[in-house]
C-alpha cells in the first residue's frame, strides 16, 4: 500500500495545475474542448488543474501540444 505523499508533492500538483489552466485559458480553450483534444472528459482536466489528479506523462505531452506550449513549461 502507497504511503500518504509528503505536502510538498501536493502544492507542485497544484503549481502545474495552474500552468496548465493557464496555458488552456491563454489558447482560448474550455476544459471541455482540451477535453476532447486529449481524449478524457472535462471532470480529468478539472482534476488535474486543480492538482487533485496527476496525469499520466503521455496525457501531459498531449496536453502540452494542445495548448501549444512544451512540457517543460507546463513542470518547470
Amino acid at each position: 500500500m502507497p504511503s500518504e505523499q509528503p505536502p510538498w508533492v501536493h502544492h507542485r500538483r497544484q503549481a502545474i495545475g495552474a500552468r496548465i489552466r493557464a496555458a488552456r485559458e491563454h489558447a482560448n480553450l474550455t476544459q471541455e474542448r482540451l477535453g476532447e483534444l486529449v481524449g478524457v472528459d472535462h471532470k480529468t482536466i478539472h482534476r488535474i488543474e486543480h492538482g487533485t489528479s496527476d496525469p499520466r506523462l503521455g496525457l501531459l505531452l498531449q496536453i502540452a501540444r494542445a495548448v501549444g506550449v512544451a512540457p517543460g513549461d507546463l513542470v518547470r
